[in-house]
């Protein structure tokens, strides 16, 4: 459906910023319920989750539709469920009314996610347009960040900019492609490929997404509560962290696959495990600031590696919607799983919590990663199986003749050719060269 371009997929990216903001925004979103309506912290965490989990369903539902409907079709009315769910839960204080809107826009956001992620893993470097995606969103809501504490109180302005950023998006989705009949083809009808290490990924990433926005649900309640810190502090420290983290997503699209994904997605993952200990530790600006800075400075980072792994599995982008709707799972659980363990046991307690899992299932995501995004191709490495090795032809002097695989990327395999090849001839029809007398060619040619 999606035709594999050079140029940037900018609607793409747009509709992954519209669908993406709302996660992005949960601790002001979620916080702001608390506060701007009569809910308690509990019940505001809930909120979010079903909003998040609102989104999740959508990608599991529409992950094999997008081809079906039309990317164009499915993005516009995902576009305007988010603008009719968020706009009219921003307009209203009745709680029954702001949860369905929350829902109604959740579903929204998650079928632009769907869209785009589609369409992402049909590109020919997903990894980069998956890195666009996380810089634009994270600008966005770092601006949005440092805005809202100056409108006012209530609930309804994170609300109402994520309605308003679906609505900005409206216009690019006529350059997506529209519903075109295509033949069934064997391609089409194919089951997913890699489906052990697909499903291996959208486990630990439900765990893993779990851990991160169950401490990002209650961040704004640390940096209030237990840092006493005001509400324009902590959007600040939320601003110069998603600040920081657009560094990292450039720093991580200008490395590429030079470390290959196992590094960048098990190394990461244990770093993001201590700085969610200290972030949940804080008692005062600086280490608050600190936690902050540094996790989000990673996760988008670690995040952008895995969505580019998910991508890898399937050109079709079926294991990308489905490993990114099982992160949406993880991700709507996180601020209800947050308030329960700080409420239980306390931030300090939820942090080290979190982290422990997050180092647990740092190990088969490393796994997966090395299992199917193969090894490093490095000057002196030799291939298994055969073959040239391609990263010695690399760095050997002069210049190559041929096609030479790139530094880090993925062994292709070698496939045994059978060959159609005449039988070895009878011995006797062999005898030395050169002339020789006529005697001398009957006798060997009768032996």
């Amino acid at each position: 459906m999606f035709a594999r371009s050079t140029t940037t997929p900018w609607p793409l990216v747009a509709l992954s910023t519209a669908g993406y903001l709302a996660p992005y925004l949960l601790p002001t979103t979620v916080g702001r319920l608390d506060a701007g309506l009569p809910l308690s912290a509990t019940q505001a965490g809930a909120v979010g989750s079903a909003l998040l989990l609102s989104s999740a369903a959508a990608g599991f539902l529409l992950a094999s539709r997008v081809d079906r409907v039309g990317p164009r079709t499915l993005a516009r009315i995902g576009l305007a469920l988010a603008v009719l769910g968020y706009g009219s839960a921003a307009l209203t204080h009745a709680v029954p009314a702001v949860v369905a809107g929350a829902v109604i826009g959740g579903f929204g956001s998650g079928t632009a996610t769907t869209v785009a992620a589609s369409g992402i893993a049909a590109e020919r470097d997903p990894h980069r347009a998956s890195t666009l995606g996380l810089l634009c969103v994270s600008a966005l809501a770092g601006a949005v960040y440092l805005t809202v504490p100056h409108l006012g109180a209530g609930h309804g302005q994170p609300l109402a900019a994520i309605a308003l950023t679906s609505l900005a998006v409206w216009p690019l989705t006529g350059r997506l492609p529209v519903r075109t009949a295509t033949p069934h083809t064997r391609v089409e009808t194919a089951g997913l490929p890699h489906r052990r290490a697909g499903l291996v990924l959208a486990g630990t990433l439900l765990c893993w997404s779990l851990a991160q926005n169950s401490l990002w649900g209650v961040s704004g309640r640390i940096g209030i509560d237990q840092a006493h810190l005001s509400e324009v502090t902590v959007g600040a420290v939320f601003a110069i962290a998603l600040g920081t983290a657009l560094v990292g997503v450039i720093g991580a699209g200008a490395l590429g696959a030079r470390l290959g994904r196992a590094v960048p997605i098990g190394a990461g993952t244990a770093l993001i495990a201590a700085c969610i200990v200290l972030s949940a530790s804080a008692h005062d600006l600086r280490t608050f600031a600190t936690g902050e800075i540094a996790w989000n400075t990673l996760y988008p980072i670690v995040l952008s590696y895995v969505l580019g792994l998910a991508a890898s599995l399937d050109p079709r982008g079926r294991w990308a919607v489905l490993v990114g709707s099982a992160s949406s799972l993880g991700t709507a659980a996180g601020p209800l799983v947050g308030s329960v363990l700080s409420a239980r046991a306390g931030f300090p307690a939820m942090g080290v919590i979190l982290a422990v899992g997050l180092v647990v299932i740092a190990v088969p995501m490393t796994g997966v990663a090395l299992h199917t995004g193969g090894r490093l191709l490095l000057p002196g490495t030799v291939r298994r199986r055969g073959g040239t090795p391609g990263a010695v032809v690399a760095a050997s002097g002069g210049i190559p003749t041929g096609p030479v695989p790139e530094i880090g990327a993925p062994e292709q395999p070698v496939v045994e050719i059978p060959l159609d090849t005449p039988a070895i001839p009878a011995q006797g029809a062999y005898d030395t060269a050169g002339p020789r007398h006529a005697g001398a060619t009957a006798t060997g040619s009768g032996g």
